[in-house]
């Protein structure tokens, strides 16, 4: 039956795939990888023997219209990024989008992303919240922050592990120097990191040394330290 399902992977643990993932991807005609090579690898773990194409950023535009072509012809498709959920921050919006437009059914299941663990282990307020993904790394990248220092939800990034204690610092620069934050890397893996505190001591932290893994920022909403405070006095 043609359907296009998105299936999330595991951000680092091979484990946290789900019983539901490994099926479907057992049983689509197509796996559409980021990286055939490291989607390779989790194939193998499970052993899956599932053909592959890649999709990735460089590619999406170009291979739409076939992707469309053999879903209507009637093949099973899924969409996998190298880690997380696709659409996230990664390539399958334009996927998942031109297939609703066209009557093909899309199914997204529910699985591994980075921004909720990150979210709730920061301790900061999770009831409401905004996900900013990558902030431009040149152009845009004042504004963007400029619009943002009187945003009140907590806010949440990700951020390549050599721009971190950069981007601590723009973000102290425009949201205060002690905006109360976390960083996460390394999620679900052997070396897993949540640090918190200031965006200053934070910045302070990740300096000492060379940072490595995937990065996620937690970051509190304007008037959150004052709103803390009151809370507690009460």
């Amino acid at each position: 039956m043609s359907k296009l399902y998105i299936i999330p992977t595991p951000i680092g643990n091979l484990e946290d795939m789900t019983l539901r993932a490994i099926r479907v991807l057992g049983e689509v005609d197509l796996l559409l990888a980021e990286d055939t090579r490291t989607t390779g690898k989790l194939l193998q773990h499970y052993n899956l023997k599932v053909p592959m194409m890649a999709h990735h950023q460089h590619n999406e535009h170009k291979t739409l219209q076939s992707l469309i072509a053999k879903l209507k012809s009637g093949m099973s498709i899924a969409l996998a990024s190298d880690a997380g959920t696709p659409a996230i921050s990664d390539p399958g919006f334009l996927l998942v989008r031109e297939c609703i437009r066209e009557g093909i059914e899309v199914e997204c299941l529910p699985g591994a992303t980075a921004f909720v663990p990150a979210l709730v282990n920061s301790g900061l307020p999770s009831e409401r919240f905004c996900f900013e993904g990558f902030l431009p790394q040149k152009k845009g990248r004042s504004t963007r922050l400029a619009a943002l220092a009187g945003e009140t939800r907590t806010m949440v990034f990700y951020e390549s592990p050599h721009r971190l204690v950069k981007t601590l610092h723009a973000l102290a620069e425009f949201f205060g120097a002690d905006r109360q934050a976390s960083v996460s890397r390394e999620l679900s893996k052997l070396y897993e990191e949540n640090a918190r505190g200031s965006l200053q001591e934070l910045a302070a932290h990740f300096e000492k040394g060379t940072v490595k893994g995937e990065i996620c920022i937690v970051v509190a909403g304007a008037g959150y330290k004052e709103k803390a405070e009151t809370e507690k006095e009460n």
